[in-house]
């Protein structure tokens, strides 16, 4: 049986990812600060510990492993990430996760190890026109993303790469591009677009209005996170080191995106624009490397990855359900 520890199996990522694995057959062990939020983790073991602290890194990592995968971080939606407010806890626990892990993996090795990057490493000089964004992997350097997350993120790409060249630790790195799907935070400051503009449609009435931050015309690709799910195995199984996108290449306004959720509700809803974080101007996967390297591109349209999610929001809302807490996924 496949021995694999998913890191950062509380959050919405991983705890896909743990269930997929489970489907396969594998053992696997989980690790997080806090349990999945809606869902009991289908994980063999899970560990509920700190990786900022070393001695967890190592008592998670002990036993050895087939596959391991990194995604434990602190992170959040626009409202957490680029508000300035957290980037000293962003940039420090998530460093120290990584590090630390590397370490007990330099002590352990595994087979393989997974690293999930994002696309907010790059550039915010590529991605002021919001209809030609350039997110293409090669263009990463010279480095100059828009927020402490992604130069976060960047750094610790590197210090995957370096453990690799210099510690024979076998990588796969790959850049995130906004993943979305049920069972993630949806009302606890955390949120990402998708979720926060699904719930502010379920709650509000038919023929209401809702907010959207900036004026509406920045652009987005969203990858549902079953094809997310797939797209990292076929990565970490793969001869391909990376790094490479994960995303769609399907881009959208946000004021586009919104009134997509309005249509799946069937509710008319007017859009009302207020000052709040918005990121860069436009950003969207280029899946040219995915597709020749790994033979892979995602397949699901927006729309229907949308509904689905859309319809467990909904599903929170009318039960009176208030999301809370938070964790490091």
């Amino acid at each position: 049986m496949k021995r694999v520890a998913v890191l950062g199996a509380g959050g919405f990522i991983g705890s896909h990812l743990a269930r997929r694995l489970k489907d396969e057959g594998c053992f696997v062990r989980g690790a997080d600060l806090k349990r999945p939020r809606y869902a009991a983790s289908p994980a063999d073991e899970f560990m509920v510990c700190a990786l900022r602290d070393p001695q967890a890194a190592r008592a998670v990592l002990d036993g050895g492993f087939d596959e391991v995968y990194q995604l434990a971080a602190d992170m959040g939606g626009a409202g957490y990430v680029f508000t300035g407010a957290h980037d000293a806890a962003i940039m420090h626990n998530s460093a120290q996760v990584n590090l630390n892990v590397l370490e007990a993996l330099r002590e352990r090795p595994a087979g393989r190890v997974f690293y999930a990057s994002s696309a907010c490493i790059y550039p915010e000089h590529n991605q002021l026109d919001p209809d030609n964004p350039r997110c293409s992997e090669d263009s990463a350097y010279p480095a100059a993303p828009d927020s402490e997350y992604g130069w976060e993120k960047l750094f610790s790409e590197r210090l995957y790469l370096a453990y690799a060249r210099n510690h024979g630790t076998t990588v796969r790195i790959a850049r995130y591009h906004n993943i979305f799907g049920p069972e993630g935070s949806w009302d606890d400051g955390r949120e990402k677009a998708p979720a926060a503009l699904c719930r502010k449609v379920a709650r509000a009435a038919d023929g209401g209005s809702i907010e959207i931050w900036g004026d509406g015309s920045q652009t987005r690709s969203f990858l549902y996170i079953d094809e997310c799910v797939e797209g990292t195995l076929r990565l970490t199984r793969s001869a391909f080191e990376g790094p490479v996108n994960i995303g769609s290449e399907e881009m959208v306004s946000i004021a586009g995106f919104a009134r997509m959720i309005a249509a799946i509700a069937g509710k008319r809803i007017d859009l009302r624009s207020v000052p709040g974080p918005t990121g860069v101007r436009g950003r969207n996967s280029d899946n040219r490397l995915p597709r020749e390297r790994l033979g892979w591109a995602p397949s699901m349209p927006l729309r229907d990855g949308l509904a689905r999610t859309y319809a467990w929001i909904e599903a929170q809302v009318q039960a009176g359900r208030a999301d809370g807490g938070s964790a490091w996924t």
